[in-house]
Parts: C-alpha cells; sequence; structure tokens
C-alpha cells in the first residue's frame, strides 16, 4: 500500500513594499511576516530602498531582494518561483495587475489586502468615478482578496467584484517593543500617525486654542511630508510649547498608555490600527468617520467618540468631553489578530491546493 502524500503547502511567500518609511500597511506586512517565518515558511521581501524606521522592526530569517524598481517584480517572481504572493495594502495592486499580466498562467496565487476604503473622502467626482473602475478589475488578476473588519470586507467585496472571494482577516496586533520612552508632559492629546495630507493633523492642531482646557499638550509621533507644513501652522496659532512632534515610534504603545485621549482626524482609513492599539491600553479615542470599520471598532460610547470628518464644533466638544477631570479611562480591549499569520497560511495553503 503507497503511502497517503501530504497535500501541498505554501511553502514559500513573497511580498513586496516600496520602502521602510513607516507607514501601517508596511508594519502590519513585517509583523505577518515574522509570523509566517515562525510557522516554518519562508519569506522574500522584495523592496525598492530598504531604509527606514521600520528596517528595525525586519523580523530574523527574513529574505531580502533589492530590484530597482517594483515594476521589475515579475522577474523576481519569475526567478525566485514562490508559492504565494502577498500585496501588503491597495497602494500595492498596481503591481499585482502587472506582475499577473506579465506572468499569465504562470504567476502563482496572489493574495492582496484592502487597506483602505474602497471610497476615499479625498476623491473628487471624476477620481472616484476612475477608482471604482479600477477596483472592479481588480477580479481579474487577484485571486483572493482580504479585508479587516466585517463591514470593511462586505464593501471591498462588492467594489472588487470578489464576493465568494473575500475573508475577514484582523492585521496582527501590537506587540511592545523594549526602549526608552520619551519625556512626556503629565496629561496630553496624543496623535499617532505619518504626517501626511490623509490624517490630516491640521484639523486637531486647529482646535487646540479653542479648548477649555488652553494647556493641554498634543503629542504627535510620526514623520512624514507634511512636517513643513504643520510647523507653520503650529507656528502661525502661537502654539509652540503646547505641539510636541516627537518623529517616528517604533513603539507606541507606552506612549499611549500615558495618553489622557488618542485623538486620529483622518480624511479617509482602512482599518485604523491605532485606535485598537490606544483602546488595547486604556486609553480612549477619538476619531473622525474616515472609515466603515471605525464605527466597529469604536463600538460603545465608553470607549470613545466618532465625529464628522468636517465637524469642528464636534471635534472641540469631543476633545473637552474627554480631556474633562471626570472623564474615565477605559477597560483595556485586547486586540484581535493573534492568530492572523496562522490564517493567512491557511488560505495560501487551500489556494496552492487548488
Amino acid at each position: 500500500m503507497s503511502p497517503v502524500s501530504e497535500p501541498p503547502t505554501a511553502q514559500h511567500i513573497l511580498t513586496y513594499a516600496e520602502d521602510l518609511r513607516g507607514g501601517g500597511v508596511e508594519r502590519a506586512q513585517l509583523r505577518l511576516a515574522r509570523g509566517w517565518l515562525a510557522a516554518g515558511r519562508r519569506v522574500t521581501l522584495a523592496i525598492e530602498d530598504i531604509s527606514g524606521p521600520l528596517a528595525a522592526e525586519l523580523p530574523d530569517g527574513l529574505e531580502i531582494v533589492a530590484p530597482s524598481r517594483l515594476l521589475a517584480l515579475p522577474g523576481v517572481v519569475r526567478r525566485l518561483a514562490p508559492d504565494g504572493i502577498f500585496c501588503p495594502g491597495n497602494f500595492y495592486t498596481g503591481i499585482a495587475a502587472w506582475t499577473r499580466l506579465r506572468l499569465g498562467k504562470a504567476c502563482p496565487p496572489i493574495v492582496a489586502k484592502m487597506s483602505n476604503a474602497p471610497a476615499r473622502a479625498d476623491h473628487g467626482r471624476l477620481m472616484h468615478a476612475a477608482h471604482q473602475v479600477w477596483l472592479a478589475r481588480h477580479g481579474g488578476f487577484l485571486d483572493h482578496l482580504v479585508a479587516m473588519t466585517p463591514a470593511t470586507a462586505d464593501e471591498a467585496a462588492l467594489a472588487t467584484r470578489m464576493v465568494g472571494r473575500t475573508s475577514v482577516i484582523p492585521n496582527p496586533p501590537a506587540v511592545a517593543i523594549p526602549g526608552a520612552l520619551p519625556d512626556l508632559p503629565a496629561r496630553f492629546i496624543l496623535g499617532v500617525g505619518r504626517l501626511e495630507p490623509q490624517k490630516r493633523w491640521d484639523r486637531l492642531i486647529a482646535a487646540l486654542p479653542l479648548l477649555a482646557d488652553l494647556t493641554i499638550p498634543l503629542v504627535i509621533l510620526g514623520e512624514g511630508r507634511e512636517r513643513g507644513a504643520i510647523e507653520a501652522q503650529i507656528h502661525a496659532l502661537g502654539l509652540g510649547g503646547r505641539v510636541l512632534l516627537l518623529g517616528h515610534s517604533t513603539d507606541p504603545l507606552p506612549v499611549m498608555a500615558r495618553a489622557t485621549v488618542l485623538a486620529l482626524t483622518s480624511e479617509y482609513e482602512g482599518v485604523p490600527g491605532v485606535l485598537r492599539e490606544a483602546l488595547s491600553v486604556g486609553t480612549p479615542v477619538i476619531s473622525t468617520d474616515s472609515s466603515a470599520a471605525v464605527v466597529e471598532i469604536v463600538d460603545r460610547p465608553d470607549r470613545g467618540t466618532v465625529v464628522a470628518r468636517d465637524d469642528a464644533a464636534g471635534l472641540i466638544a469631543a476633545l473637552d468631553a474627554w480631556l474633562a477631570p471626570t472623564a474615565q479611562r477605559l477597560e483595556p480591549v485586547p486586540q484581535p489578530g493573534a492568530d492572523s499569520a496562522d490564517r493567512y497560511l491557511a488560505l495560501f495553503d487551500q489556494l496552492v491546493r487548488r
């Protein structure tokens, strides 16, 4: 009697990124890679620029290839022959389409994560229409789509016409990384995220002079292209002593635990991990309605407040309420996703067998 052969598995997964400047997409990508390596799989990261703040978070055992540009990814895939490709976010699906086009039937299965909402608030009418046409083509070059919450999965499946090929898998949770805490005020509002137009830190900074507490400082952890514009706004409002731009943080959890409230005033988001991270250390949150996932995370009034994106008065009222001496900290809310790396592997294995 011949032995029963083991079903095939995705022993080698290839993923890709532009750089390691510190976005949430790439941070989640590295956490997943660490989990896949821990499970005994081979993982390769194709990346144009290996420098950046997230370089300190590269997991041991990760293989690095450095094409001069991501348009060369089809050649990397042809040479390394991975069992599956992981596209870490919406920004990168164009490269997935290009890779499928160049390799055709020789392309391994591609799994992509929907990292931003299908409808973005920064798009005008024409850009929105074009973006919807682009999303509707995703089912032609992706094998499977992953969203991080049920509501965002429903949106993504409809927009990409991938109903039946969409799963819900949250990002892996943040883990504490030993390191020294920066000098922090006794009480402060916290913002965590890249200094990019999407995050609309100008909304939060503009609210400071209008708060009931005219001494409460704002701490922002993050770096990006908008630093100059943000510094100019701080100077114009005379807030030089109240806004601290502390740059990128490898581990924001200890700072979140010290904050009085965390505020996220983005124009659009996918599933903002910083909200879950703050809630996991008992810090209440305020967020704009930047995606359908926000109300899934801030699902109870004792955990935070959701305000409309352009409701400046609502943002000020929410800040005043959570900064009041009577405001209570909450019981920590555990982050989901402890088994996310394994769930992705099960998905890749299923696709390989198919």
